[in-house]
C-alpha cells in the first residue's frame, strides 16, 4: 500500500491494516497488526499549517464577497455564520487525514531529525 493512500485512509503505512489513531489526533504507540512503531514520527505543526492553508484558499474569498453582497445585514450575518461553521467542519475533517498522511510519509521515507556533523 502506498504511503499516500494509507495516510488518507488513516491506516498503518507499513501493512495498511491497523488504524493509526487511538483518539482524535492522538497516535497509537504502535500498529496492532504489524507492530510498526508510531512514536518515531513527529508531524509537529505541519498538518495544521497545510489544512489551514487549504481552508484559507477555499473559503477566504467568501469572507470578502459576503460583506459586499447587496443583501440586508441579517442575511449577511447568517451567511457569515454558515461560512464559519463550514470552515470549522472542513478543518476538523481534514486535520486527521493530513496528520496521518504526513506520519505515513515520514515512516515510508525514513525521515528523522537533522543531524549536523562536526567539521574541523
Amino acid at each position: 500500500m502506498s504511503p499516500i493512500s494509507a495516510g488518507l485512509k488513516e491506516r498503518c503505512p507499513t501493512c495498511g491494516q491497523g488504524r493509526v489513531f487511538r483518539s482524535f489526533l492522538k497516535f497509537k504507540p504502535a500498529c496492532e497488526a504489524c507492530g510498526q512503531d508510531f512514536t518515531q514520527a513527529d508531524t509537529a505543526d505541519g498538518p495544521a499549517f497545510f489544512v489551514g492553508f487549504i481552508v484559507l484558499i477555499l473559503f477566504a474569498p467568501f469572507g470578502f464577497i459576503i460583506p459586499l453582497a447587496n443583501q440586508p445585514i441579517w442575511v449577511k450575518i447568517i451567511l457569515m455564520l454558515i461560512l464559519v461553521i463550514i470552515t470549522t467542519i472542513a478543518s476538523l475533517v481534514m486535520l486527521p487525514k493530513a496528520k496521518s498522511l504526513l506520519m505515513a510519509l515520514q515512516i515510508a521515507n525514513k525521515a528523522e531529525q537533522a543531524r549536523f556533523e562536526d567539521r574541523k
